[in-house]
């Protein structure tokens, strides 16, 4: 694929179009937000560009298993769909894959980091969609805010806070799927008070798949009468149990989309998750803005997973546990020096206190995990610490020009001990890790932006022993250093339509393939992402509104390690689909009638790192919806998801475990389903 710079045309074409106002210099948003009069940090679409916002609105009345789902109506974001009970999938982006080897994107609730110590995202299952106010991605390398994981971009989902208001979903549907959410919201005097209750249970649309989950949560925030100082707690605690039904060989999968092999019948997990924060916002003077967030994250998992029937050697029978805890401080200080000078800058301090163990069994039909493990392949306990800062300038020496220049400095520090064999190692040494960046905005007219950047970010080594402890003759790793840049240009012809297209590269030493629960290390060497992203959403009429985007991305090794022998370089990075496709169209046709469609595609990909397996995985779905308001407080909707009955599967290589065995592995999407809702406003 080739990209080239984007042509200086289309400056002059996009040059003459109408004045409007804008929703963010080089932001598109879909759907509404609310702008929070409260005290706190500056607003993202202030500093960054290349951000999307998805409103509350358009995630709220949505039926998904897991709500790392509903980003899937984001341009440009990959959904793996594993679906294998509580470890069942993952939303990516600028070309970084979800099978947790390159773990590329840092997620926030509420602004809290919520990845676990690999990185992967399982955080995000403690949010159900009703209690959803925003959902913000930043893609690409120069956003200095965030350090660790937040190599290709971040996201950012915010809860609803605030307000007065009482909100009931009560749904049911295909696979016998009953969900109930309740979201209450009060506030007074100063005081708001928000609370979240959600429980729902599933059959699963495979056999061996049911599911039970629930999540709790609430919000307590003061802010003074002169709206200088917010203090405000947060706590949410979640638990989940499923099923696993397994990944099917090719054979399999032909004989039946829906089966759960015997082997499998005694896998499942057991997912707990707690998130607390305190918050602390002060206006000092009228140009001083001090935010700060104290967290702790918990999260505790027992997962039981059968890979496959091969029978000998016990590496395709594990349980895995994880413990893991993070506690961690965010604070930033933003000073308003004037019209031309915005300084802002913080720290974050985050101790990590983790646990991991893996336990293998012998071959047994299917596996008995209630037997003494044949092999304790890890007992491991580790600590893993990141102190970080960053400085930004937001320079305004024009009215049409916005030039953000910013710095970050990332250090880490850590010490393992592996119980099996009572050997203690330190973290690798990386040192101080800077990443300088720089970002600019030129308003051509209201109604135009070009914008461009450049950054570096990172990837460090995670896991509980080598390579990223140093263990006895383990050889020490320098950081990966992604060097990313882009440039792009943001229209609003007219009222009500916005438009983006970007074209972006990002460049990696020394990137690393590296998966801790399973012990994986592939180094792929110097690898190069880059794309095209292009995207539109506009409301036509009072009646119409419709978007799309179109993201064209690669992802290949440029100079590499070798992998048996054979070279890497020119091979695509696995698990990498080439396009990304969103369309979606929405008609009202009074107050009472609102009918939805959205269409999702994306791409085959190569499931090995050679590059010699073939591709598997691309899809096609047509999600549609219909809602009907029988008052101004009850309403009932329709939702059809894969209207089109399309067959398609979540595809991986499964030689990493274990040699003899070496075949695809599927894991089928569900086909066509429905569900009804009664949502209530009370």
């Amino acid at each position: 694929m080739k990209i080239k710079a984007l042509p200086l045309t289309l400056a002059t074409l996009f040059a003459s179009t109408a004045d409007g106002a804008d929703s963010g210099e080089a932001t598109l948003t879909l759907g509404a937000v609310t702008v929070s009069a409260a005290p706190g940090p500056l607003p993202i679409q202030t500093l960054l560009t290349s951000v999307d916002i998805l409103g509350g609105d358009k995630v709220a009345d949505k039926n998904v298993a897991n709500s790392w789902e509903l980003l899937g109506q984001m341009p440009g974001v990959q959904l793996t769909e594993t679906r294998m009970g509580t470890e069942s999938g993952k939303a990516t982006l600028r070309a970084f894959n979800g099978e947790g080897y390159i773990n590329g994107i840092k997620v926030l609730i509420d602004g809290v980091p919520s990845n676990v110590n690999s990185g992967n995202q399982r955080f995000i299952d403690m949010i159900f969609p009703l209690d959803i106010e925003y959902i913000e991605v930043v893609r690409g390398t120069n956003d200095p805010r965030h350090g660790l994981h937040n190599i290709g971009g971040n996201i950012n989902i915010g809860t609803r806070q605030g307000g007065n208001y009482a909100d009931g979903r009560l749904s049911y549907g295909s696979y016998n799927t009953r969900e109930a959410q309740l979201a209450l919201g009060r506030e007074s005097d100063g005081l708001a008070q928000n609370y979240f209750l959600a429980k729902q249970d599933s059959d699963g649309h495979r056999d061996h798949a049911r599911s039970g989950k629930y999540s709790l949560g609430g919000k307590w925030f003061y802010t003074t009468s002169d709206n200088r100082l917010r203090l405000g707690l947060t706590a949410r605690l979640y638990e989940h149990t499923a099923e696993e039904p397994g990944y099917l060989t090719a054979a399999e999968l032909a004989a039946s989309r829906r089966q759960s092999p015997s082997r499998n019948a005694n896998d499942g997990g057991d997912r707990d998750m707690q998130q607390i924060s305190a918050d602390l916002d002060w206006q000092i003077r009228p140009d001083l803005m001090l935010s700060n967030k104290l967290y702790h994250n918990r999260y505790v998992e027992d997962r039981r997973i059968t890979f496959t029937s091969y029978t000998v050697g016990n590496a395709p029978r594990q349980r895995r546990q994880w413990d893991e805890t993070q506690s961690g401080l965010l604070s930033a200080l933003t000073w308003r020096a004037g019209k031309v000078l915005t300084l802002d800058g913080g720290i974050n301090l985050e101790r990590q206190d983790n646990e991991y163990r893996r336990y293998r069994y012998s071959f047994s039909d299917p596996t008995d995990f209630s037997a003494p493990p044949a092999r304790v392949q890890n007992d491991d306990r580790h600590t893993f610490n990141n102190v970080g800062a960053y400085v930004q300038a937001i320079l305004r020496p024009a009215d049409r020009l916005k030039i953000i220049p910013a710095f970050r400095a990332d250090r880490f520090s850590g010490n393992t001990r592996l119980n099996t064999s009572g050997v203690s190692a330190p973290l690798q040494d990386y040192g101080w890790i800077n990443q300088p960046k720089l970002s600019m905005v030129y308003t051509v007219s209201p109604g135009t932006h070009l914008y461009a950047n450049w950054g570096r970010t990172f990837q460090v080594l995670t896991g509980s022993r080598e390579p990223a402890y140093l263990t006895a003759g383990q050889t020490a790793y320098k950081p990966s250093i992604n060097t990313g840049k882009e440039i792009g240009v943001k229209v609003q012809p007219t009222p009500g339509t916005e438009a983006r297209i970007a074209v972006w590269q990002q460049d990696a030493t020394d990137e690393v393939a590296n998966m801790p629960s399973t012990g994986t290390t592939i180094g792929l060497g110097e690898t190069r992402r880059k794309g095209i992203d292009l995207q539109l959403s506009s409301r036509l009429s009072e009646s119409w509104t419709v978007w799309a985007s179109h993201a064209v991305q690669e992802a290949k090794v440029v100079r590499a390690y070798t992998s048996g022998g054979v070279p890497l370089a020119g091979k695509e990075v696995f698990s990498t689909p080439r396009f990304i496709t969103n369309l979606g169209a929405e008609y009202r046709a009074n107050a009472d009638w609102r009918l939805g469609l959205q269409g999702r595609a994306q791409g085959d990909y190569y499931i090995d790192e050679l590059n010699a397996k073939g591709k598997h995985g691309g899809f096609v779905v047509l999600d549609a919806s219909l809602r009907h308001a029988l008052t101004p407080k009850v309403s009932i909707d329709l939702q059809i998801r894969n209207l089109t009955d399309r067959k398609y599967e979540y595809v991986w290589y499964d030689n990493f475990f274990w040699g003899g065995n070496d075949q695809p592995m599927f894991s089928p999407a569900q086909g066509r389903s429905g569900y009804l809702s009664l949502n209530l406003k009370m």
